[in-house]
């Protein structure tokens, strides 16, 4: 039993490293955009424009999980994707590294 437990040890410490690696996959039709004030649900102000979260519609955080409403942080650069009716289905906000390769994107 403890080789067992020694044994899964080692895979998960081995297998922590590989995880760091993986890149979160952006949205293809998301706009670039940046939070402002906090408003109550569902609305929210991403570039001085008031827009609606849709129903079902996600927050993503820096970490990937998934967050509320009222814990999506003012001035931050996110990516959201509109739906067909102008609500916001899916907002992901990006980390530093992330943002850096969005600008250089921009200028070529």
């Amino acid at each position: 039993m403890r080789n067992l437990i020694i044994g899964l040890a080692v895979a998960f410490a081995l297998a922590a490293p590989g995880y760091a690696q993986v890149q979160r996959l952006m949205p293809a039709n998301a706009k670039h955009g940046v939070t402002g004030e906090p408003r109550p649900y569902p609305l929210v102000e991403i570039n001085s424009k008031v827009l609606r979260l849709a129903p079902g519609g996600v927050i993503v955080d820096q970490n990937n999980r998934f967050i509320l409403h009222s814990a999506l942080p003012p001035t931050a650069d996110v990516l959201y994707v509109p739906d067909p009716r102008g609500d916001v289905s899916r907002i992901v906000i990006l980390t530093a590294e992330e943002q850096t390769r969005l600008e250089q994107a921009a200028q070529r």
